[in-house]
Formats: C-alpha cells, sequence, structure tokens
C-alpha cells in the first residue's frame, strides 16, 4: 500500500538458485498473485455505509488522524462485507490450481495461505470477533461450506468445513521481531496506524463530511495522492465518532467507475466476545496438517510477499505511492506458448525497453511486468510509470 500522508498531518509519526520446478511457474502464478495486492487491502479495514449523515461537531483532518491514533479498542466483534472489483478475467479452475482454495503447494486446503485470492473478487461476507492481541476469529461462509480461522493464544486453527481439514500452527512460530505485529493487521485501526506510520507529502488528507456505518456516527476521512502516474483515485475511510475506530474503507481507481475495494462492517459491537468464541477443536475425523518450516515462511504484507519471495531479496524503487516493489524471481526465458502460459501470457501486453523484453499484467489497480530474465517490478501505478522504472534501474 502506498504511503499516507497530508498537508494537514505532515511529520505525523509515520533465488539466484530457483527450486525445481519454480522457474516455469512463477510465469504462470504472477498474473494470480496481482490479484493478492488487492486481497491483502481488502484483509485490512472492513465497511459497508448506512443512509443519513449525522450533524457532527467539526474536525480538522490533523485533529481527526490524532482521534484514530489514540483509539485503542481491541474487543469487537460483528459482520463485514467485501466487494472487490480488479476488472480480472474470469480464471476459473486455473486460479485455484495456482493457490486458489485447492490448497497450497498441495497442502491442506485449511492453510490461511490458500484463501487469499478467494477474498481477490466478487462479494464475500465474513464475522470477525476480537478480544484483543492474543484472540481473534475470522468465518467466511460460501457454497453451502464455512472456512473459520482462528487465534487463541498460542495457537492458530484454520478449518475448512467442506473438506473437513484443519491447519493448526502457534502464534510463537511466526514471530519474526515485529512481525506478529504486522500479522495482525486484520482489524481496521491496526491498518489506521499502520497507514499513519507512513504519512509524507505526496497525499493529501481531508474530511469530507460525516455518514452513518453499521448503525453508527462516523466522519469520512478522505486520501488521495498527489503524485501522477498513481492508478489510486482516492481513499476514503469512515471513523467512528466516539471511539475513533475505522469502520469503513472505500478505495477508487483513477479511471473510475465503482469502487476497487468496498469493504465494511454491516453488524459491529464493541463488547467483549465471550470467551467460548475462541474455542476449537478439531472435529471428529478432521484431517489436521500441522505448519511445518514456518522459519522460511513469509507472512508479511505487502507486495513482496504476495509474489512469493520478494521479501528476500526484493526492493522498493521510488516514493509514495509511486513506489514500485521489485525482485528477481530467478527464472529466465518467454512466458510459455502452450497450454496455461499460452493462456495467461495472452492477458498481458508484451513490451520492451532497455530491461529486454517481458509482459505486463494488468488490473484497475495494479500493474506487474515481468520481464524475461525473470525480475518483477509491480505497484499500484499506471503502466507508463512501471515501465519508466523498469528502464531506469537497467
Amino acid at each position: 500500500m502506498a504511503p499516507y500522508a497530508s498537508d494537514d498531518t505532515r511529520g505525523t509519526a509515520p533465488d539466484e538458485n530457483p527450486r525445481p520446478g519454480r522457474r516455469k511457474a512463477v510465469r504462470y502464478v504472477v498474473p494470480v498473485a496481482v490479484t493478492g495486492v488487492a486481497a491483502a487491502t481488502i484483509g485490512l479495514v472492513p465497511a459497508l455505509a448506512s443512509t443519513g449523515d449525522p450533524d457532527l461537531p467539526k474536525i480538522s483532518a490533523q485533529r481527526l488522524v490524532e482521534k484514530i491514533a489514540r483509539s485503542d479498542v481491541q474487543q469487537f466483534s460483528g459482520t463485514v462485507k467485501i466487494s472487490t472489483d480488479l476488472g480480472l478475467p474470469d480464471l476459473g479452475g486455473l486460479e485455484s490450481g495456482l493457490g486458489g482454495s485447492g490448497g497450497h503447494d498441495g497442502g491442506s486446503s485449511a492453510d490461511p495461505s490458500s484463501k487469499v485470492t478467494e477474498l481477490a473478487s466478487g462479494t464475500h461476507t465474513l464475522r470477525v470477533a476480537a478480544d484483543g492481541p492474543d484472540r481473534q476469529k475470522l468465518s467466511l461462509r460460501e457454497r453451502g461450506a464455512e472456512y473459520s480461522l482462528i487465534h487463541d493464544g498460542k495457537d492458530v486453527w484454520g478449518y475448512d468445513s467442506g473438506s473437513n481439514e484443519v491447519f493448526h500452527g502457534t502464534a510463537e512460530q511466526h514471530e519474526h521481531g515485529k512481525q506478529r505485529e504486522d500479522e495482525r493487521q486484520g482489524t481496521p485501526q491496526d491498518f489506521a496506524k499502520e497507514a499513519l506510520k507512513a504519512v509524507d507529502d505526496t497525499t493529501s488528507v481531508t474530511v469530507a463530511g460525516t455518514e452513518r456505518v453499521a448503525g453508527r456516527d462516523a466522519y469520512k476521512l478522505q486520501i488521495k495522492p498527489k503524485q501522477q502516474g498513481s492508478t489510486v483515485g482516492a481513499v476514503t475511510i469512515a471513523v467512528d465518532a466516539k471511539t475513533g475506530t475505522p469502520l469503513k474503507f472505500t478505495l477508487t481507481a483513477k479511471s473510475g467507475g465503482k469502487p476497487v475495494v468496498d469493504t465494511g462492517f454491516t453488524q459491529v459491537s464493541f463488547a467483549k466476545p465471550p470467551a467460548s468464541t475462541f474455542d476449537f477443536t478439531p472435529p471428529k475425523g478432521a484431517k489436521v496438517t500441522e505448519e511445518k518450516d514456518s522459519g522460511k515462511r513469509e507472512h508479511t504484507a505487502g507486495p513482496g510477499a504476495l509474489f512469493g519471495g520478494a521479501a528476500d531479496g526484493g526492493k522498493v524503487v521510488g516514493k509514495g505511492w509511486t513506489s514500485v516493489a521489485t525482485f528477481d524471481t530467478g527464472a529466465e526465458g518467454d512466458i510459455p506458448s502452450s497450454s496455461a502460459g499460452g493462456f495467461l501470457g495472452s492477458l498481458g501486453d508484451q513490451v520492451t525497453g532497455d530491461f529486454g523484453k517481458g509482459t505486463v499484467f494488468s488490473t484497475r489497480l495494479v500493474n506487474a511486468l515481468v520481464t524475461d530474465d525473470g525480475k518483477v517490478y509491480a505497484g499500484a501505478v499506471t503502466k507508463q510509470t512501471l515501465l519508466k522504472t523498469a528502464n531506469a534501474e537497467h
């Protein structure tokens, strides 16, 4: 996500040896992995507004940002509706085979990483609950089955009722410095606070009125890029007037049309959820998969992790909303012209430049360039900005 800033808030706390099969597989995965950028965003802030704008006292953008920063709501429960429109073609079973609901690297369908692309398109309804930093639960019900992700103390459970599979890990397995804190960016307040840490002078932040969200009065904080070259039109966050908790998140593209992401609470309570909410015991007969080699797995949010390894040796080029993530996959050669490779290759645009030859895969929000020598450039930037960045890096 691009850094957020404001005129009002300026100064606020802001494989060289690829595994066998990876050389070709990376070419297939990149177009689908691009959808993860929106999926990650979805997981960050919930919302859905109701009608009727409340009459609230006037507040400056600076004061509203401070109100968000001071918010310390850690107990809540409710229902979240998520709608996403990246403008992607329907990849059908191909998407599942590349990391959708069919499991991660042939593993359990209950592995949380296998659910990322499912939230990258269409409309979904989630039930969410939290009781402090050590207890959270998220449930997604679709097609007659339910998927639940539960964090209760040291245990992390994923359960897919459709396949009767269970995934089990421990919170300690994911602790690498501040990494555990970063992984908790599933709540509205976590997203807002992380966004405000990165403020600089590339963004305009204003208060754009009020609205009612899930029956609560809220201010609207509007964030817009000042830079040319970003695909982002605006981000609007509805902030609970009483608690300072972000309740609504809407992301629009500069190209117009309906929101790329419109996600939020339809119901919300800030009462402490019952302790039983976070209880989980694997059902009788369920297949249980224990997380392995967790120390080698990346769980960091952002473009690096979304492209399966960018955090390992990758870097970010540029500043603010026009920044581009880049990394080297170590995979060389053109996208195969047959089977799935030919199909995915047809979804992109063939390009040339100082970087050599490559293919650009695009959504309404994200553009990603895969060069023939195995380098990847991706960001919420226009195709022209992406190619300019790639050329400058060679």
